[in-house]
């Protein structure tokens, strides 16, 4: 089994990462694969919505490890989107990351790499604003039939160095139960597989608009 990290942050060793680490002992534990998809802070095109995926499968930018994610996500069992908080917001640069990897993905409604596969948002934040920003990377899971893992509080850790995010001793705690929540998810997910249990099955049909057409033009 492997288990995909996305680090929002451009701080290679921050404060994001050492909330990271912390699930990562556990996954090594239990001998669980790891991976973390390290964005930095080179710069990140947003999705311009040119839809050219929707033809090729990947994203027309190819510079900046998009499609090698998705490409790897095929293959993972399990996810964590993490992110620094930012004016009580994730990165925009895991925003731009993730949308395109989404996008590119997504085709009939349905999100191949990720759907029936459990994920994981986490915050890291000197003070507020985790709250918002979990509720936003926890969107992509909901759209993606992806099952949300939670802990034993919200996925946060509180410093603002590196150096600090050891001493939120409750936030560690909480990414350790989060990692073994997912070890258990991930275990159970698979042995139903093993046991011939059916995914549910998707309907696609259906695709409303809020502004409604008006055929009797005036």
């Amino acid at each position: 089994m492997k288990v995909l990290f996305v680090n929002g942050s451009s701080h290679i060793h921050g404060t994001t990462m050492k909330a990271l680490e912390e699930m990562i002992k556990i996954f090594e534990e239990e001998k669980i694969e790891t991976e973390v998809i390290q964005l930095g802070g080179k710069p990140l095109a947003d999705c311009t919505q040119c839809n050219s995926c929707q033809k090729t499968g990947q994203c027309v930018f190819k510079e900046d490890g998009v499609n090698e994610f998705v490409a790897k996500a095929r293959e993972a069992d399990g996810f964590v989107f993490a992110t620094p908080v930012y004016f009580a917001h994730p990165s925009g640069r895991i925003f731009s990351f993730l949308d395109r990897a989404f996008y590119s993905n997504g085709k009939d409604e349905v999100y191949e790499a990720f759907q029936f596969k459990p994920g994981a948002a986490v915050a890291v934040a000197r003070r507020g604003g985790t709250t918002a920003a979990l509720d936003a990377l926890n969107k992509y899971f909901g759209i993606a039939q992806m099952p949300v893992a939670g802990s034993t509080y919200w996925n946060m850790v509180h410093g603002l160095y590196a150096e600090e995010a050891p001493q939120d001793e409750e936030g560690m705690q909480t990414m350790r139960n989060l990692a073994r929540n997912m070890v258990w998810m991930m275990r159970c997910f698979s042995e139903g597989k093993r046991n011939g249990v059916p995914y549910p099955q998707t309907e696609t049909s259906a695709c409303t608009n809020f502004i409604k057409r008006n055929d009797n033009k005036r």
